[in-house]
């Protein structure tokens, strides 16, 4: 056992998965890999320098009352750990039906927004999540299947936000030995054995075929393969978003992208550019090669032409190409076009964004009576100096998001979020008389404004829709 907390130790260390001092949620299905993850992280807590403060988990509301006996062992597990328990519902196949996308990317789509806000809400750095090596396996084949360049074949993340793996590095086979070997219960998803499901299929028949025929230790190759493509992709991003700003523009309520200089790129970089472009318009809808080579090829025709792409279509106007979203709603507005003082106790109404921002003194809160408000954050009045401002994003805007183990630019994170291009100028962002930004509203509060255990006073920030309870 002491081994495999090593194994685990390392692992955070090497990717700096928690900071020193971390506040850790562990998201828990109620399956193998996660219930270990949970105990593992309680052992370590007691030695190491972060601290496990909640058990997190997801309804989908898709599998009945087997749904309902998952989320009846993850709080089970929550109260016999000693930890704080916090659960939400959301009708995933309906998610999946409202963004025409399968179950499965809507699935991966409200666990990541119920994580970051959870995170936010209790003022916890990470959410762990507990995916393994063989998770990784089988990732790589997934997408090397589908046809995905070096970035999709870079596979699971060791961090992803505020999302942490820490039993990446660790085979489901031993996290299952680790549970019979204390005894500890956990559940079986049925819908794992089904193999009308893509991953089922590599899990239970591929893999076993390329284990007994090629190599025993498949698993690690594949593994070893998604870091050196994760690795090569990081690179060729990070070259992408040096020229991207003078290739792709803003234009009239839609993405433009200038040709000319996107053929000056090398092929491996326009690619990229093209990709990112059509990500940001396809509202979770998967963007494969094809999508990619029918834009560019659009760029080589003559004169005008258009191409359907995933949730938008693709124009050729002379020089460009005009993306425009099949449900866009209205054009974006100026930059830097609003900025309004919020006192405290008041509230300020935001016309450019529909919405109501509410500031007030509170007292300490309750991390978990918080973790269902929604459209409300906590943050460190000793830290605030007051007035407050409700503003627009500006040029150079900068903070360290929660959890973030330095400053970015506000520009870098709502890429990263895939916010739109066209609505990234409505996103109202508070900051208080420095300057400093305090709160990007929907998107994360600064790192340093968040609740610890050493806060004394607090105010609480809270957003509504016009003409709407949030």
């Amino acid at each position: 056992m002491h081994a495999l907390l090593d194994r685990v130790r390392r692992t955070i260390r090497r990717h700096d998965l928690i900071p020193t001092g971390g506040r850790v949620l562990v998201a828990v299905s109620g399956g193998s890999d996660s219930v270990a993850l949970a105990h593992l992280l309680h052992r370590l807590a007691d030695t190491d320098p972060f601290s496990l403060v909640g058990v997190v988990h997801l309804h989908h509301r898709l599998r009945g009352a087997d749904a309902d006996r998952d989320a009846d062992t993850a709080r089970d597990l929550a109260c016999r750990l000693g930890l704080l328990y916090h659960e939400d519902a959301v009708d995933v196949q309906a998610l999946a039906d409202e963004r025409r996308c399968s179950v499965e990317a809507a699935g991966r789509a409200a666990r990541l927004t119920f994580f970051e806000r959870v995170t936010e809400e209790v003022g916890a750095d990470r959410v762990a999540v507990g995916h393994t090596v063989d998770d990784q396996a089988e990732t790589f084949l997934l997408r090397l299947l589908r046809g995905a360049g070096t970035r999709g074949l870079s596979g699971i993340y060791p961090r992803h936000g505020v999302v942490i793996r820490p039993v990446l590095d660790v085979t489901r086979p031993e996290l299952r030995e680790f549970l019979g070997a204390h005894g500890i219960p956990f559940r079986d998803d049925a819908s794992n054995a089904d193999l009308s499901i893509p991953r089922n299929r590599v899990r239970h028949e591929l893999l076993p075929y390329l284990r007994e025929h090629f190599s025993s230790g498949i698993t690690d190759v594949l593994a070893r393969e998604a870091d050196v493509a994760r690795e090569d992709a990081d690179w060729l991003d990070a070259a992408a978003n040096q020229v991207e700003d003078r290739v792709v523009l803003v234009h009239e309520g839609a993405v433009e992208i200038d040709l000319p200089a996107l053929d000056q790129l090398p092929t491996a970089l326009a690619r990229r550019i093209a990709r990112a472009a059509l990500v940001q318009g396809a509202g979770g809808r998967f963007v494969g090669f094809e999508h990619v080579e029918a834009l560019r090829q659009l760029g080589g025709t003559a004169g005008a032409g258009r191409v359907s792409l995933p949730g938008q279509v693709a124009d050729r106007v002379g020089d460009r190409i005009r993306l425009s979203s099949l449900d866009e709603a209205r054009p974006p507005i100026a930059r830097e076009t609003f900025a309004y003082a919020l006192s405290v106790p008041g509230a300020v109404t935001v016309a450019e964004a529909e919405i109501v921002v509410t500031a007030a003194p509170a007292g300490v809160p309750d991390r978990a009576a918080l973790s269902n408000r929604g459209g409300a954050v906590a943050i460190d009045a000793a830290h605030l100096v007051e007035p407050l401002t409700v503003r627009a994003r500006r040029p150079g805007d900068r903070l360290q998001p929660l959890g973030a183990p330095g400053g970015r630019s506000v520009q870098d994170l709502f890429v990263d979020r895939k916010v739109p291009r066209a609505r990234r100028d409505r996103v109202p962002i508070v900051t208080d008389s420095t300057g400093r930004i305090v709160w990007i509203v929907g998107q994360t509060i600064a790192h340093e404004c968040r609740i610890t255990d050493a806060t004394r006073s607090v105010i609480l920030l809270t957003v509504k829709q016009l003409g709407g309870s949030g």
